[in-house]
């Protein structure tokens, strides 16, 4: 069996569910479908759950109108026939009438979990209704009854292989499964959700839970590139990376990947295929543990970065000196992204900010510190990487752009700068320009 996820913009217009349909049809093996929700649909919602916040009535009421004449407008596009138009808009209003409900209650983070994942609740109901419509027979499978993930860092693949097997076992009629991204409970069993982007990572949970041939990631690009095209001009995309290179370049910026994506299936040896809904023809990218050539494969970037510099006052090697300091970031659950040393002082960086002033105070007992924001990590990543014969072309960055930190080390993979988020664009360029715009031999 295989796992298919289609991205918000996959879904995002009448036009693109069929282009999803014709995927789906054109594949005879069984599947499970993961569906994010239409693309700006969650957005609408995170708005919704600031009128709950507040108590606006009047707002609530606004937007969730918006939100059912939106999903009928989709339904009147999709379906042919009056009678089942009918019946999928009285589920719709079936369904708002619950987000009602729950925006009358005080804003809690399970209130805010229930709202803004009824999105893909949405989405599934009414593409099931019509592929049934059309004569394409499935089943819709209700991730609040089998993603048990308990915690979205360290989800838990056994309980939800238990969960979803049993309810795979209870509808074993149909060879194509239809259910929601994004979605899942905590371990305390309430409904909570995987965080932005979040439905790859269901996608892979999934597939891991019934160990799939192979998970493919539909969206609206062909494959993973080896630059940001947002921003740099003839990028290409990557036939073939190690599930290393994929999960660095994911957790370093790589938009087309949620960070956290690859990490299920990696032990499984189930391939991900990143493949372009518009273009289903394009070969995308595969993303195994086969290795079909080492050295520079791509570049991505990171932003939102928090530099921190720490100078001790006393020798700094001293000792538990720096298990001291990494005690502050665990303490406040701080992940630390990249860090170097030098005699005297410690330069790391971090992505959440949310407890920087509890950690700039208790460090400050026994450290001067020093916090530059508005930073970002540029990262360099191929299978041995370092062994490339043009990596060290990627220093020349040095003559023209103000680099705060280098690391590498602890990965073979990567070689990370960090730079000033105003310069992130033209180091992306340069780096593009002199890494991958001439013929350069790789490591074989």
């Amino acid at each position: 069996m295989k796992v298919l996820k289609f991205g918000g913009t996959s879904v995002g217009s009448v036009e693109n569910l069929n282009k999803v349909k014709e995927i789906l049809i054109s594949d005879t093996e069984d599947k499970i479908v993961v569906c994010s929700a239409m693309s700006g649909v969650t957005d609408h919602l995170v708005k919704l759950v600031e009128n709950i916040k507040f108590k606006d009535i009047e707002a609530i009421t606004r937007n969730l109108h918006k939100l059912e004449s939106k999903h009928s407008d989709v339904i009147d596009d999709l379906i042919k026939e009056q009678e089942i138009r009918n019946e999928l808009k009285n589920g719709l209003s079936t369904l708002i009438t619950e987000m009602f409900e729950i925006s009358s209650q005080t804003y809690s983070e399970v209130v805010n979990s229930k709202i803004i994942t009824y999105g893909e609740t949405i989405l599934t109901y009414i593409f099931s209704g019509f592929l049934k419509s059309i004569g394409v027979s499935n089943i819709v499978l209700h991730a609040k009854e089998f993603m048990f993930v308990d915690s979205v860092e360290n989800p838990n693949i056994k309980k939800v292989s238990k969960n979803l097997h049993k309810v795979l076992d209870n509808n074993t009629q149909s060879s194509l499964y239809i259910t929601q991204g994004f979605v899942c409970r905590n371990k305390e069993g309430q409904i909570s959700h995987l965080k932005r982007g979040g439905s790859d990572y269901t996608s892979t949970i999934i597939a891991a839970a019934i160990q799939a041939s192979e998970v493919q990631i539909w969206t609206d690009i062909d494959g993973l590139h080896n630059n940001d095209p947002r921003y740099v001009d003839d990028t290409q995309p990557i036939s073939h990376l190690t599930y290393n290179e994929a999960a660095e370049l994911a957790y370093f910026g790589a938009k087309i990947l949620h960070p956290q994506t690859i990490s299920p299936v990696v032990g499984m040896d189930i391939p991900v295929l990143l493949k372009n809904t518009f273009d289903p023809e394009a070969s995308g990218t595969i993303i195994s543990n086969k290795t079909y050539k080492k050295g520079l494969k791509a570049i991505s970037a990171k932003d939102g970065i928090t530099a921190i510099k720490i100078k001790s006052n006393r020798m700094l090697m001293a000792h538990g000196y720096l298990r001291r300091i990494f005690e502050v970031f665990d303490s406040f659950h701080t992940s630390i992204d990249m860090i170097t040393t030098s005699e005297i002082a410690i330069s790391l960086t971090i992505d959440n900010t949310s407890n920087l002033d509890k950690i700039v105070n208790e460090i400050e007992n026994y450290a001067e510190v020093t916090v530059e924001q508005d930073h970002s990590i540029i990262c360099i990543v191929g299978e041995s990487v370092i062994n490339d014969k043009n990596s060290y072309k990627l220093f020349e960055i040095l003559n023209y752009i103000p680099v705060r930190m280098v690391s590498y080390g602890g990965s073979n993979n990567n070689i990370s700068i960090l730079v000033d988020t105003k310069d992130k664009i033209p180091t992306l360029r340069f780096l593009n320009e002199k890494l991958f715009q001439v013929p350069h031999e790789v490591v074989v």
